[in-house]
């Protein structure tokens, strides 16, 4: 039933009875080995964990080897980014006079199915900035202020696009869009072991 290299093939069989009295066989669970690697991958936009364990492994099916030694990811697809659960952020800019239209945006963020769940950014930092006075350029510090949005939505029920719509017309400029997630972080290589 499973392959020589299966991580379950070894595993004892256990019989459960459900609620209806049916005797049922399945695998036990299977431990988190301990796995250690010190070499690191950074992740790509175009990674697949069975690639990485035959670009690694040349055995593709060993792909659970990695998801082992990286279980802080709940899931293979968490590992890599790709899970369908995201967090976008948005930039903003607001040309108004007063206080940013934060109700109207919460308000369409929440009545939009897939969005899970969304924060504002109002962060006022001090930036440098070059101008030129007299002829001579100098260094001024300023206040900028940083708007964001960030939100936690389901890509496979609602695009960024549609997302920054929602957002700009509550009356704000949307300025680019950032998946926070695992393309360019690092994630742990385990060495090859038989089994």
């Amino acid at each position: 039933m499973f392959s020589r290299i299966s991580r379950y093939r070894k595993l004892p069989d256990v019989v459960t009875v459900d609620a209806q009295g049916r005797r049922l066989a399945s695998k036990d669970l299977r431990r988190l080995p301990e796995v250690t690697g010190t070499f690191q991958h950074t992740v790509e936009e175009s990674d697949r964990l069975d690639h990485l364990a035959f670009k690694y492994y040349q055995q593709p099916r060993k792909w659970w080897r990695i998801v082992d030694a990286n279980p802080q990811f709940m899931s293979p697809q968490a590992l890599l980014g790709k899970e369908p659960i995201v967090i976008a952020r948005f930039p903003l800019t607001f040309a108004g006079g007063g206080e940013p239209p934060w109700a109207a945006a919460a308000q369409a963020l929440r009545s939009r199915l897939g969005v899970e769940r969304f924060g504002f950014v109002d962060e006022v930092r001090i930036a440098p900035v070059l101008q030129t006075i007299a002829g001579q350029t100098v260094t001024v510090h300023v206040e900028v202020r940083d708007l964001a949005a960030l939100v936690t939505h389901n890509r496979l029920n609602v695009s960024l696009t549609e997302l920054a719509d929602l957002i700009a017309g509550a009356g704000f400029g949307v300025a680019g869009t950032e998946i926070i997630g695992q393309v360019g972080k690092r994630i742990t290589i385990p060495p090859d072991v038989a089994g």
